[in-house]
């Protein structure tokens, strides 16, 4: 498994989003990146991260940050969960799991003793020049927001 460290280059990605339209990291130079990876749509963890995020997206913007998620969930299952909760930033749907891979957030889960593999929550602050800032390993799904900023040293 990838092991990325704050200070590399973040692995360039192309996925598509909710809308079929294709999305690389390259759109986002000259922006602050929030790029965060989460298991499934409309699950109770996934969705507190999403709806926090969400929430607080025009903080977010204001301190020039766009905010990207990434799942493998499917184009459809997507826009019910953006439909669901007014969700005003893109979800990837990488199904076959090339985003995660890269970005290390795929990988050996343990649930009640049994091993399997699956999404490490992960969120990943990529700099305007494409170096990743922050990476959050153990993400307070309904303060994300607050955890990002206060980790920056960005006042809320």
């Amino acid at each position: 498994m990838i092991e990325l460290k704050e200070g590399d280059k973040a692995p360039e990605f192309s996925g598509v989003n909710q809308d079929g339209k294709t999305l690389k990291l390259s759109d986002f130079k000259g922006k602050r990146l929030i790029l965060y990876f989460y298991p499934k749509d409309n699950t109770p963890g996934c969705t507190a991260e999403s709806c926090n995020l969400n929430e607080n997206y025009d903080e977010l913007t204001k301190h020039g940050f766009e905010v990207v998620g990434v799942s493998p969930d499917e184009i459809g299952k997507h826009q019910k969960f953006i439909a669901k909760y007014n969700l005003a930033f893109n979800l990837i749907a990488d199904t076959e799991k090339e985003i995660l891979e890269a970005y290390g957030a795929w990988g050996l889960k343990k649930l009640y003793g049994r091993e399997y593999m699956g999404v490490i929550r992960t969120t990943f602050v990529i700099s305007e020049d494409g170096i990743i800032e922050k990476i959050f390993k153990k993400v307070k799904t309904k303060d994300h927001t607050n955890q990002i900023l206060t980790e920056l040293n960005i006042q809320f």
